[in-house]
């Protein structure tokens, strides 16, 4: 018998270690809870200060790196991009099965200095008017690093996350990793505006563009430093324990797809709307502002930061409702009202920057509650065993069909057809394919993650 064909929800008959196992509650201090979190939400956070700044700093990147004129450059640009996406499924690969058998941390304290070293390097990068086309392979070769990291990165923080979190504070506690997310985010479009307003356009084109890179060395530095010196979750000991105990071998990915299948279909199925409504909003809105309705560079990146900081407001109150009323009716909501919204936000935007702000923001809010709950939700679709690789290996994918191409597949379809609101078509179909993957999902909501089963799922 192999080790995912005896580990497997439907073979277990919970014997009394297993109901010991299940029914033991974590014993974890809240200085041990507020350091994994820490240590878990500022990687993210080095991983979104990346996209950060390069979304925010597009306009200069294309003009410095990429040859053509103005509207070609950005689109190189933006399909660089989506190279970094390219190579997140391998990363995926990679690091998920690792985090699996040698343990989250490991794992994690190695993809956060790779992606920070990248992010650094970017900064550093000669002119195309210096060298020519070595500039732009530079560039996609370092985007491709930053790929392979954050293939293993986001998966492994949401898994560390949640086996950490008690499980009736799981929503809660998972929302502070994309409140990193967007502290990152946010943190990257600052430097950004804020050099741009402090050095001015010509100094920004010159050499002004490069100084916000230079700030992911510190915090990959101090990212990996916290998570080296954090334990290994007690759910993953508890596991592996079991497994060295039995001399059981590793799950091999042919087993995971074989027993997992179904999971790994349906979390690519919300992470499909996830990425694209989240790379629509933080990503391309800048580029969507300044081209589509000629905002100012300054004001493209000030009104979706705006709504961006309004958002962070209601993550952890949306992780905390989620813990009552569960993660799938959050999903319900936000789903449902994108797919109402997002025409009338989108014709909203254009009429001047009054209605900008208040369409992006009103969709941010609705995006909230998917964004709040990932963390909690996405990790808890998969048994202890599998966990880390499930997850990075079905949201990469995922991210990298959707997510890393939906910026330039946005601007495409509104050059090619000149219809502004085709980025909300696009956000909308994508939230019609979660509806239908979140339909099957189990809802999770105080379930233990604790033993080989299937959370949620009666053995």
């Amino acid at each position: 018998m192999s080790y995912a064909e005896s580990w497997s929800p439907a073979r277990i008959t919970p014997s009394i270690d297993d109901e010991a196992l299940q029914s033991e509650s974590h014993v974890i201090s809240s200085r041990q809870l507020t350091r994994a979190i820490t240590a878990a939400a500022l990687g993210n956070a080095t991983e979104w200060f990346d996209y950060g700044i390069y979304a925010y700093g597009l306009v200069y990147i294309s003009a410095a790196l990429f040859p053509g004129n103005a509207s070609s450059a950005t689109l190189f640009a933006l399909g660089t991009f989506a190279v970094s996406f390219l190579i997140r499924p391998l990363g995926g690969l990679f690091w998920g099965p690792l985090g699996d058998r040698l343990g989250r941390k490991r794992v994690l304290a190695l993809t956060v200095l790779l992606m920070s070293g990248a992010t650094l390097l970017v900064g550093v990068l000669p002119t195309y008017a210096s060298v020519g086309w070595l500039a732009p392979a530079a560039l996609i070769a370092l985007r491709m690093i930053q790929g392979f990291s954050t293939g293993g990165e986001y998966g492994g923080a949401a898994t560390f996350m949640a086996e950490y979190a008690p499980d009736n504070r799981r929503g809660f506690c998972g929302s502070f990793l994309e409140f990193a997310t967007l502290s990152g985010f946010s943190l990257g479009a600052l430097l950004m505006l804020g050099f741009s307003m402090l050095l001015g356009d010509n100094a920004m084109h010159a050499w002004g563009w490069r100084l916000p890179f230079l700030v992911a060395a510190p915090l990959g530095l101090v990212g990996c430093y916290l998570r080296s010196r954090l334990e290994e979750t007690p759910v993953f000991q508890e596991v592996a324990q079991e497994i060295d105990a039995k001399h059981q071998p590793a799950v091999s990915l042919k087993e995971l797809f074989r027993h997992y299948g179904k999971q790994l279909i349906l979390l690519g199925g919300l992470a499909a709307a996830l990425n694209v409504v989240n790379y629509v909003l933080l990503a391309y809105m800048p580029t969507y502002m300044h081209r589509q309705m000629h905002a100012s560079e300054t004001m493209s990146l000030l009104i979706p930061l705006i709504g961006m900081l309004s958002m962070m407001v209601f993550l952890p109150l949306a992780g905390w409702m989620s813990d009552r009323w569960g993660r799938k009716t959050m999903w319900w909501f936000s789903l449902v009202g994108l797919c109402v919204a997002a025409v009338p936000m989108f014709s909203l935007m254009t009429h001047g920057l009054v209605g900008a702000l208040i369409g992006f923001t009103v969709l941010g809010l609705l995006y909230v509650p998917q964004l709040a709950t990932i963390s909690a939700m996405f990790p808890a679709m998969f048994p202890t065993q599998v966990r880390y690789a499930g997850m990075a290996i079905a949201y990469n994918i995922s991210a990298t069909l959707f997510g890393g191409t939906a910026p330039i597949i946005s601007d495409w379809l509104v050059d090619r057809t000149g219809n502004a609101l085709f980025p909300a078509y696009y956000m909308m179909g994508a939230c019609v394919a979660g509806a239908i993957a979140l339909y099957f999902v189990i809802e999770t909501k105080g379930c233990s993650l604790r033993g080989p089963g299937l959370p949620g799922k009666s053995n």
